[in-house]
């Protein structure tokens, strides 16, 4: 909701005065700066970034711990989970790189990763003996197996034709 949320606002307020080539967090900022009261726009934006940050990383962590603790049956303090999880942010900060090629880096990565989930996850739910009578219908795993092979494809042109 979050991310939906500035999405929508710098549409409204990007595509009402005409700029539609907004490229870069900072462009964002800039750009919006103008168009509505600076000091309002700064503080929003940067609440609204803070918010998705610790959103993805709240979601990411719990995802993870899910995963270890139920199906790997892995456990770790909570403190130690949380510090891995903020480190690669931390370093980011720390090293000085740019916001904008990390951003990119970052969602490329995690998008090598959603396979990883979504394929056990279709397995799963297609098992009566692991669902019971919440298996899902042959329609739902057909549709799911789709998304996943449009995806790891998607993934390998990334691959093959952007990264190398």
């Amino acid at each position: 909701m979050i991310n939906l949320s500035m999405l929508a606002l710098a549409a409204a307020v990007f595509f009402d005065s005409g700029r539609t080539g907004v490229a870069s967090i900072e462009q964002s900022y800039q750009l919006l700066a103008p168009l509505m009261n600076r000091e309002l726009a700064s503080t929003l934006f940067g609440f609204t970034l803070l918010l998705a940050g610790l959103s993805s990383s709240i979601v990411g962590t719990m995802a993870g711990q899910v995963v270890m603790q139920g199906f790997v049956g892995f456990t770790i303090p909570i403190w130690l989970r949380r510090l891995l999880t903020m480190l690669p942010a931390i370093a980011v900060i720390m090293l000085g790189l740019p916001e904008q090629q990390v951003l990119v880096a970052s969602q490329v990565v995690l998008s090598f990763g959603i396979p990883f989930a979504l394929v056990p996850l279709i397995q799963f739910t297609a098992r009566r003996g692991v669902m019971g009578n919440l298996v899902s219908r042959r329609w739902v795993t057909l549709l799911g197996c789709v998304v996943a092979g449009v995806i790891i494809l998607l993934n390998g042109y990334v691959l093959a034709f952007e990264l190398l």
